[in-house]
């Protein structure tokens, strides 16, 4: 999960910068395609099989994935960053209602500690901020952490019956390269530049990298100590924006960095 952390930070930092030019659609679009040719690739390149006896639960974890990401893009496009990333980074605490309900998991009271630490300096670090013509789009933006939640728990259970990871990433991407590709019908749409390959090949590459790495970690790794320490990747995007964009952490953000990676100790700590 911290390789996912990782990738997910440097993806953010990529699509600030790609931001600039391409809309949410085209992000989504190229982040996708460029995931599925990899990952088509390696299943072409070792002939495994793409026929699976769940397919209806691959396809059920894909919608909802995708879903969940153009839920988080509109939150995006109509909240403050920092306030979408924070709806959306609710994730882990609907997880630990999600994991006894549908996983049939049990986890020690200090893994709802962890999480809620971690919450908490998410909250800290981002500092949301609502207003009443904010109800929609925070709602929606609410949405898409119930759907990233959901879609953790589709992973955990394909894991459950040995779906591979590289079979649960390719439906993903496939899912998500179609349906973005429509979107983008519907957007606008910019010619791609010699320069702009770098940002939007970068942009693939983390994502999928994070996908691939976060999809091993919900199936072989305990639920909720996963999912609190995905919070890391909000350190990382905020460390990205110290390093490149000169940005400067306040107190307040430093105590905060420290209560996610408290909440990060309690977590791994906890299943020792």
């Amino acid at each position: 999960m911290l390789v996912a952390a990782l990738g997910f930070a440097i993806m953010g930092a990529l699509v600030k910068v790609g931001a600039q030019k391409f809309s949410s659609s085209e992000l989504v679009f190229y982040r996708s395609i460029f995931g599925l040719i990899v990952i088509w690739l390696y299943i072409f390149t070792n002939k495994l099989p793409l026929a699976t006896p769940v397919m209806f639960k691959q396809m059920s974890r894909a919608l909802v994935g995708f879903a969940s990401l153009v839920l988080f893009f509109y939150a995006i496009a109509h909240l403050p960053l920092a306030t979408a990333i924070t709806l959306n980074y609710t994730s882990p605490l609907f997880l630990a209602v999600f994991t006894p309900l549908f996983l049939q998991e049990k986890s020690e009271k200090t893994l709802f500690i962890g999480l809620i630490i971690g919450f908490i300096g998410v909250s800290l670090l981002l500092k949301p901020s609502f207003g009443h013509q904010d109800l929609l789009a925070g709602s929606l933006g609410l949405l898409s952490g119930i759907g990233a939640a959901l879609a953790y728990v589709h992973v955990k259970q394909l894991g459950k019956v040995h779906e591979p990871d590289w079979r649960t990433v390719f439906y993903f991407t496939l899912v998500s390269t179609v349906g973005a590709g429509l979107w983008m019908f519907f957007d606008h749409f910019h010619p791609i530049d010699w320069q702009d390959l770098p940002v939007l090949l970068g942009l693939g590459l983390s994502a999928t990298i994070a996908q691939l790495a976060m999809t091993r970690a919900y199936r072989t790794g305990d639920t909720l100590v996963v999912a609190s320490l995905a919070y890391v990747t909000v350190v990382l995007a905020s460390l990205f924006g110290v390093m490149w964009w000169n940005e400067h952490l306040s107190f307040d953000a430093c105590v905060a960095i420290g209560l996610i990676i408290l909440s990060g100790l309690i977590s791994v700590r906890t299943t020792q």
